[in-house]
């Protein structure tokens, strides 16, 4: 795609210009948004604004026009969507079509899709600047983030005067809800009592509105909500037949979510009816199709569950790859997924589990939502990855993986290291010898005395600051073997120092001064500043005590569940048995040890209360019958085999577990494959074609094609693409963070370049704004720049905010095309300010470029 010349590396491109040369940049700025757009222009956010060269305010690029509350949250445009419930919430707007993103953004709201709802509600307010209630929506789309919500309730009451009496409801009952301090603004209201006050504001509006449905919805909603604000739902029934009124209006009202977290952790089975219509109620959202899988995994309905799950995984994936957004922004996505695959290791899908829990890894990661730490799809992918093979004694794969990207070890984070040595140590033991995990238990081992050391060295303080607070404490006593003086003398010296002040009484006032400085200075602190200070510091090594004496039980913890492994391997029985008890996660194995040690009794006890504990799952149960074919034969174990066939139906039996019931299932007469095909219960809803939802694994989405001009004038398309290539998209020469972002990414150029990465920089600015900069700019630019006067490509590439008309800040990871396919976006960030985390972007980059050279030679 780049056509570089020697002169053109040599070339700047002067984001910072103007500070240098004096000179005013030239800089395509987008108008401000008539009254026909989102919002006035009353609510500007000076945090989104900095002061120019004659110390006037000025807009920051790509910051809302309308205030730092519009700043962050989807700013391309939205459609109406397919799949979406009907919904019928009447507004005051004279838009026939703000009407329909109204209703959409209500049916959203029901669904739990925060991230679309808030989109539709902007759609509604650039159509109607005047709807308020499309203000109110924005804030009730951000139910997790109450400032958020504050600041679009501000905007709903600014145009509260324009909206009828009920709207008016709405908004007064939702911003009880979000105000969280009253008064001066320094006196908290208790969550119990927003809770309740927006609880009595929602009945006021089913009061005076009986026919208001989407009223009786919300509150329903809310009074399963107000548990999590220590109002703890008291009256199931009455909330029941609430929700009940509502079906009797409309049967396929998105309220079936609202039923099913109602009856979930109360009587599941009460909420079946719901968890058939949840999904075909709203088939476009996929958290709908998800909630069915509480019920269903509450009644041990795993295969049912599992079906639900991965319906709402295709149908978000689609979502995700059609608009171009990063995963993680989609509010319990991540949840789902991981939820999903705890499903397919109860029922045995071992081969789907995988596949998804590799996929989860192979997300884009980013700062705000997605990491190495944060409960994203990363950390649970590793998660469900780690315990999917390890539940069905893969032991190999996961010493393969261990040395991939899909399991490396994250030494620098010790949770994540512990799990990785917890696993690999046993993989190691189990597939390699003893031996083999022996370099993991050396380092454990290590972190021991570490800490250990660092417990004695907080001793060793803890007892001088004992002593010397000890010290302190002990009464002050006078000095001895001098005579005090008698009063004469004091007297004598007192009228002394009196005639020595009457002579010399400036140089004494000096003098006085600076013994009075210099006392203040070096004064000691007082006895309670002490023991302040004293506790301070205690209270400081005693938390550090604790996080230290903790790590050490956690690594203690993971060293006997390896060593454990290791005398069993020597058949040591009863020494292995007896460690596994201080160790993790080993009671499977310990039933087979207590059978290899002749213990039948005890074996059979343990497996058959794992089935008590955890039934209508298949690992329990195939262990219980692998045990009772062991120690009796075919007969002791032909009825709890029966169970097993069932429940295996969608299972992979050739993973070890199950592929050693092989010589059971033959002797019984099924053959090798012996599972029974699973039977539909007549309970469910319809269910439509999996592949219809979507993708079951998510894929990035195709690079849009697009031109834009070098500074030699001549057409760059990004089909031409031969490298993979960081694209970074600025705003001009009159944007300060531009200025920051280029001068962070340039120094770095020659490096990237060798990992097998290019940059490039494309801008509004015209060839001859840029020859302007360069003229007086004495440094070069590393990063190759191209124009995009028309904004074609900033367009293309979504960095545009639709409802302001201006454009926004961009990176993205762009992998090239091959064997006729297009290039593909492999990482994205678009929004009012320049990704600045030059480090993690490139790390990420070879992480996913890794990934992706992976999964396209299979």
């Amino acid at each position: 795609m780049k056509k570089i010349s020697n002169y053109l590396v040599i070339l700047t491109f002067v984001c910072w210009l103007s500070a240098l040369s004096g000179q005013e940049p030239a800089e395509a700025k987008a108008e401000p948004p008539t009254n026909g757009e989102v919002a006035s222009n009353e609510s500007k956010s000076t945090e989104s604004k900095e002061k120019s060269e004659d110390g006037k305010l000025e807009l920051v690029q790509g910051h809302s026009f309308h205030g730092e509350v519009f700043n962050e949250g989807p700013r391309q445009a939205a459609y109406l969507m397919p799949g979406m419930p009907a919904i019928n919430f009447a507004v005051t707007t004279s838009n026939a079509q703000a009407q329909q993103f109204i209703n959409q953004g209500v049916a959203q709201l029901h669904g739990f899709w925060y991230y679309e709802a808030e989109r539709s509600f902007r759609q509604a307010a650039k159509l109607d600047p005047d709807c308020a209630i499309a203000y109110w929506g924005m804030a009730m789309a951000n139910v997790e983030n109450l400032k958020r919500a504050r600041s679009f309730i501000d905007q709903a009451n600014e145009r509260k005067s324009k909206a009828s009496r009920r709207e008016q409801l709405y908004i007064e009952a939702y911003e009880k809800f979000c105000r969280e301090t009253e008064g001066d603004g320094k006196k908290k209201i208790p969550n119990k009592t927003r809770a309740q006050k927006y609880t009595e504001g929602l009945e006021e509006i089913v009061l005076d509105f009986p026919d208001d449905i989407e009223a009786k919805a919300f509150l329903c909603g809310q009074l399963w909500a107000n548990e999590r604000s220590d109002l703890p739902v008291t009256g199931h029934v009455a909330i029941n037949a609430l929700i009940q009124q509502i079906f009797d209006v409309n049967p396929m009202h998105p309220t079936h979510h609202y039923r099913i977290h109602l009856w979930d952790k109360k009587k599941s089975a009460q909420a079946l009816a719901s968890a058939a219509q949840c999904g075909p109620c709203s088939p476009g959202i996929a958290h709908m199709w998800h909630m069915p899988g509480h019920i269903y995994s509450k009644l041990h309905r795993y295969q049912d569950a599992c079906w639900q799950q991965e319906a709402s995984a295709r149908v978000d994936h689609a979502h995700m790859i059609r608009d171009r957004v990063m995963p993680d922004q989609i509010h319990n996505f991540a949840h789902n997924n991981e939820w999903l695959i705890r499903n397919m290791i109860k029922v045995g899908r071992v081969h789907d589990a995988v596949s998804l829990a590799k996929n989860m890894i192979e997300l884009p990661r980013h700062t705000k939502y997605n990491s190495e730490k944060k409960s994203g799809s990363y950390k649970y992918g590793r998660e469900r990855l780690f315990q999917t093979l390890y539940a069905y004694q893969l032991w190999d794969q996961l010493i393969e993986l261990s040395n991939t990207v899909y399991l490396a070890d994250v030494v620098e984070d010790e949770a994540s290291h512990l799990q990785w040595s917890r696993y690999v140590g046993v993989a190691r033991v189990l597939s390699q010898g003893s031996e083999s995990a022996q370099p993991i238990l050396d380092e454990l081992k290590q972190r021991i005395e570490k800490n250990n050391a660092s417990l004695a060295e907080l001793d060793t303080k803890d007892k001088a600051a004992q002593e010397e607070k000890s010290e302190a404490e002990k009464p002050a006593q006078e000095p001895s073997g001098e005579p005090r003086p008698t009063a004469q003398e004091t007297e004598s010296t007192a009228t002394q120092s009196a005639s020595t002040e009457a002579v010399a009484p400036a140089e004494a006032s000096v003098a006085k001064s600076k013994d009075a400085s210099a006392s203040s200075c070096e004064a000691e602190p007082s006895a309670a500043e002490k023991k302040k200070n004293y506790e301070a510091e205690k209270k400081k090594r005693d938390e550090q005590r604790k996080k230290l004496e903790e790590s050490t039980r956690k690594i203690e913890k993971v060293v006997h569940s390896i060593q454990s492994v290791q005398l069993s391997t020597q058949h040591r029985w009863f020494e292995a048995i007896e460690l596994a008890e201080k160790g993790e996660d080993l009671e499977f194995l310990v039933c087979e040890w207590r059978l290899a040690s002749g213990n039948y009794e005890k074996a059979i006890e343990a497996a058959r209360k794992k089935v008590s504990d955890l039934p209508g799952e298949l690992l329990p149960q195939a262990l219980v019958s692998w045990i009772e074919f062991q120690h009796g034969g075919k007969e002791a174990a032909k009825e709890s085999f029966e169970q097993v066939r069932a429940l295996a139906s969608h299972a992979d039996i050739a993973t070890p577990p199950l592929r050693r019931l092989i010589w059971l299932a033959e002797a019984l007469g099924h053959g090798q494959d012996w599972r029974l095909p699973h039977s539909a219960a007549a309970d469910l809803g319809p269910r439509p074609e999996l592949d219809s939802l979507g993708p079951y694994r998510w894929h990035p989405y195709a690079m849009p094609n697009f031109e834009v001009h070098d500074l030699f004038g001549e057409v760059v398309n990004s089909s031409t693409l031969d490298r993979p290539t960081l694209v970074i998209f600025y705003l001009g020469s009159g944007c300060l963070h531009c200025v920051e972002q280029l001068k962070a990414f340039s120094p770095r150029v020659a490096e990237i370049s060798k990992q097998g990465i290019e940059l490039m920089a494309i801008s509004m600015e015209s060839p001859e704004q840029m020859a302007t900069a360069i003229k007086n700019y004495d440094k070069p630019l590393e990063i190759p720049l191209h124009t995009d006067q028309q904004m074609q490509a900033f367009k293309a590439m979504r960095c545009f905010d639709d409802f302001e008309d201006q454009p926004l800040h961009g990176l993205f990871l762009v992998k090239p095309g091959s064997d006729g396919k297009p290039a593909q976006v492999l990482w994205q960030d678009i929004g009012f300010e320049p990704f600045m985390e030059v480090d993690f972007v490139v790390k990420e980059s070879q992480r996913l470029l890794e990934i992706s050279s992976m999964t396209t030679s299979k």
